[in-house]
């Protein structure tokens, strides 16, 4: 028999994903690996990032951090050294992406805030223990709106958003191409 050997280990991973305010203070975030093992380091983890990337240099010493600063939000997504920066580049496109159409185009601390769980719902459909599962943010997004949907609304009751994700979910490709028709376009330039 050969040596078996972890697929994980060759699959594009992060670290960690970081949503924090203009003062460096959290409002969401994920860590996937133990490098962090209290909260005090997380703290001193996330305000050394955020200090670090006030002066423009997202390279840090062991992994690679990817930064957009939007508005009074700050979003990072973190990978190591040798994590390729063009995929974890797209994983942070995907959750501003995802987050912005989460929320309508209105990304800002106050709305983060009062949508945390669906942000935390977003961060859970990118990622799963450092493993990426989804970059697409109308896939992440229609996800999202599937989960937080009130079962015993009716459709009419709910937003249009929320209908999008129900057309997703029932008619997979078309649904998909509705609701693609029906979000906002815009570009960012991390």
């Amino acid at each position: 028999m050969g040596s078996i050997y972890n697929n994980y280990d060759l699959s594009p991973s992060v670290k960690n994903i970081l949503l924090l305010d203009s003062e460096g203070q959290r409002v969401a975030v994920r860590y996937y690996t133990d490098e962090w093992p209290t909260l005090t380091h997380k703290l001193a983890f996330e305000k050394s990032v955020f200090h670090r990337t006030l002066k423009s240099n997202p390279r840090t010493e062991a992994e690679i951090a990817m930064f957009d600063d939007k508005i009074d939000l700050h979003f990072y997504v973190t990978g190591g050294e040798d994590e390729n920066e063009l995929i974890l580049s797209t994983v942070l496109q995907g959750f501003f992406d995802a987050v912005s159409l989460i929320l309508r185009n209105t990304v800002d601390k106050r709305e983060a805030l009062e949508n945390l769980d669906l942000i935390l719902l977003c961060l859970d459909e990118i990622v799963d223990g450092g493993i990426i599962l989804e970059t697409d943010p109308n896939v992440i997004a229609g996800k999202v709106a599937s989960h937080s949907m009130d079962a015993d609304a009716p459709l009419a009751e709910q937003g249009h958003s929320d209908i999008a994700g129900v057309i997703w979910i029932i008619g997979f490709g078309r649904g998909k191409a509705i609701m693609e028709e029906n979000q906002p376009k815009h570009e960012i330039n991390v």
